[in-house]
């Protein structure tokens, strides 16, 4: 993701309803674990880590780019610049590794996967959530700078390749895959979604992704995936 998308989903991250539902999915999964140390590699702006610090855990960001780190920075967010293929970390040092839309960023994710179990603890946990499907593949993932989307086998063989012991793995954004799909069919340039949105459909969209909680629809086909894992 280059300098410019970085700065523009910066000004809709407060209030776009995806970045706030992402938020509260990371709220909901980690509010009830033991708060220790934690790392959320390729943080952004460091909205998901401030989740993580607001829940009590001693939460570093760790970003690629100088403007994420630099924005995340200027919020008040401890970050570290580094490479999520070889962590600026120490060996068994950190109990939690969150990373949420950035696995798809790299070309060699299986390093990031063994990175993740070298820094990690025994029995700490991983929670890594990435854009799931490649029949979605559109010029929005062009423009963000993505390399793939995942298929769920894929993002399975990939963890558990690595050494780490998988506890769940559900589909994220279900009810809104069809929408998403039918709007990305006709779109061949490189083009971002994240966009301003109108109040009441953003509204809508937040409602949607909080009624699919109460749904069994997670093992369904959605527009993200989400992988919770542990360190044996």
């Amino acid at each position: 993701m280059d300098a410019e998308e970085i700065a523009k989903s910066a000004e809709l991250e407060h209030r776009h309803w995806w970045y706030a539902a992402r938020r509260a999915l990371v709220r909901r999964t980690v509010r009830d674990w033991p708060a220790g140390r934690a790392i959320d590699v390729g943080c952004g702006m460091g909205g998901n880590t401030a989740v993580l610090r607001e829940l009590g855990w001693q939460a570093i960001g760790v970003e690629y780019t100088d403007t994420g780190s630099d924005i995340a920075a200027a919020r008040g967010i401890p970050v570290v610049q580094g490479d999520g293929r070889q962590l600026p970390v120490a060996d068994a040092s950190v109990d939690l590794v969150m990373s949420t839309d950035a696995w798809e960023h790299i070309d060699d994710d299986a390093a990031v996967a063994r990175e993740t179990v070298r820094v990690l603890r025994p029995g700490g946990r991983v929670l890594v959530a990435v854009p799931a499907g490649m029949a979605l593949w559109s010029g929005h993932d062009v423009a963000l700078g993505h390399v793939r989307r995942y298929e769920r086998q894929q993002l399975a063989d990939l963890v558990t390749g690595a050494g780490l012991v998988i506890d769940d793995l559900w589909s994220w954004n279900v009810l809104l895959r069809p929408v998403v799909r039918a709007r990305r069919r006709n779109k061949h340039a490189a083009e971002s979604e994240m966009e301003e949105v109108h109040p009441v459909l953003n509204a809508g969209l937040r409602a949607a992704l909080a009624v699919e909680r109460g749904l069994p629809v997670k093992r369904l086909p959605g527009v993200s995936l989400v992988v919770l894992a542990h360190k044996p």
